[in-house]
């Protein structure tokens, strides 16, 4: 048996084969069937068995890609084409700490935006009015610095590329936004659409909200909310101990966690709230130190990256037995630096994770790792490869790449792919996805199929929030072109 991609030709050692299978109508020996090129399993020649192998390589990394319905509600509904797109690529700039103390983080966004593009690209690019093109990641390393990033997005401008990707730091992404709006504001002709992914300042979708900007991950508050369900049910808590980065975001995360155990556990004490420099602390001895001493049964920390590494070794290496809520500690090497001891410890909140369970879910992780199989490289972020996905629909129905046209075409956009319903919210430029909580623990225990990195650990689904359940409201006044 191999798999076969519909509409798709492919070599083999007899040539090429093509399986024409008509999309548009079900059959029974299809698998999926979403609008796009399928996959078929089918007893076919003996020169496509020899190609078994190559075939099942090929299904894989594509299989995510082929189950997803990208254009749901108020969307086109056509179906990607097989033909390399041959217009002009459009050329989406990646401005990211790639060196510096969160390359690790950096590169991990890289993998993943490439693995949107390049599924995109193989399903024929994006459809405009002259025809179809690729999509192209330009990657600019900001090394992490507000300074560095504005001046890689001038070397962006200069390139006329329209569109921004950056999400490792909200005060990265606050200092982009107000160079943006200048620049659109100046240079009609040269105009850029920024596209965040991991940015979570709540501030960035309300007082500071912008029509050129869209946040395409649940912000702080969203996050921390998610946390405080479990905290609440969590009777073992007393005492919380809060360590955060000192900026925008650590500052955010702290004021959440004090206002949500306020409203849903009042009788939990706030034994500390402290924050360390960001990407500058190389040992967290001191802070565990503090922790114990405070008789914190839990700690709240947004960290991300390094930071948040560094931490929870410390936390293993001095021996420290409380429980981590946390934003990212299903991440970035994590699970592998806590080990047993982080067992049923750590608790994180994200949009997806491999073990979130369903069959679309799985391919889509499987896909991935067919084309990032090192263990050091499994780290995939769904939203990053539905923020490329969604991009290229608002393209294909504005009919064109001009920032402002596909920004319209984003506003009040619906998404699902089959496993992850989500929407873009018109009035703060707020995407509006599931959230998941989750408690690491061995692979191979119930609910842990998939590890982290190979680590031996994963993270269990303890509570899943349908989308509708994790709307706040906004107090964004946006003004529009």
């Amino acid at each position: 048996m191999v798999f076969i991609i519909e509409t798709q030709y492919f070599d083999t050692p007899g040539g090429k084969k093509l399986c024409n299978h008509d999309y548009l109508t079900p059959q029974s020996a299809c698998l999926f069937h979403t609008g796009r090129p399928m996959i078929r399993a089918s007893d076919d020649s003996e020169e496509l068995r020899m190609a078994a192998k190559w075939g099942r390589v090929v299904a894989a990394a594509l299989a995510a890609v082929v189950m997803m319905t990208a254009y749901a509600a108020g969307e086109t509904g056509a179906p990607l084409s097989s033909a390399a797109p041959g217009g002009k690529p459009i050329q989406l700039a990646l401005i990211e700490g790639i060196s510096g103390p969160f390359a690790d983080a950096g590169a991990a966004v890289e993998r993943n935006l490439r693995f949107g593009v390049e599924q995109v690209n193989a399903h024929g690019g994006v459809k405009l009015a002259d025809g179809a093109h690729p999509l192209e990641l330009v990657v600019l390393d900001s090394k992490g610095s507000p300074e560095e990033a504005l001046l890689q997005l001038r070397a962006a401008e200069d390139r006329h590329i329209g569109y921004i990707l950056q999400g490792n730091s909200s005060a990265v992404a606050a200092a982009l936004i107000g160079a943006i709006e200048k620049q659109n504001s100046r240079e009609p002709d040269n105009r850029e659409l920024f596209l965040n992914y991991s940015a979570g300042d709540p501030a960035l979708t309300d007082a500071a909200c912008s029509f050129w900007h869209f946040r395409f991950d649940a912000h702080a508050g969203m996050r921390m909310d998610a946390l405080a369900d479990v905290i609440q049910h969590d009777s073992s808590v007393k005492k919380v101990y809060l360590l955060n980065q000192d900026y925008s975001f650590g500052h955010d995360v702290s004021a959440l966690a004090r206002s949500a155990l306020a409203a849903k556990r009042p009788d939990i004490a706030i034994v500390g709230d402290e924050f360390h420099p960001i990407g500058r602390v190389k040992d967290f001895a001191p802070y565990v130190a503090k922790i114990r001493a405070s008789g914190a049964d839990a700690v709240v920390t947004g960290n991300w990256g390094n930071d948040l590494t560094l931490l929870v070794k410390a936390a293993r290496e001095q021996g420290l037995d409380t429980r981590f809520y946390t934003f990212y500690g299903n991440s970035l090497g994590a699970p592998a630096a806590l080990g047993d001891a982080g067992v049923k410890r750590v608790i994180a909140v994200a949009d997806w994770h491999p073990n979130a369970g369903g069959a679309a879910s799985d391919a889509w992780y499987k896909a991935f790792r067919a084309r990032y199989p090192a263990a050091q490289d499994d780290y995939p972020v769904l939203r990053m490869e539905l923020m490329i996905e969604m991009l290229t629909a608002a393209m294909s129905k504005a009919g064109s790449a001009e920032p402002e046209l596909v920004a319209k075409a984003l506003e009040g956009m619906k998404f699902d792919n089959g496993f992850h319903p989500s929407w873009m919210r018109a009035e703060d430029h707020q995407m509006i996805q599931p959230l998941y909580v989750m408690e690491m623990d061995k692979a191979g225990t119930p609910g842990v199929r998939f590890d982290n990195e190979g680590s031996g650990y994963g993270f269990r689904t303890v509570l899943a929030l349908p989308p509708e359940h994790t709307v706040l409201p906004t107090t964004c006044r946006m003004t529009r072109p």
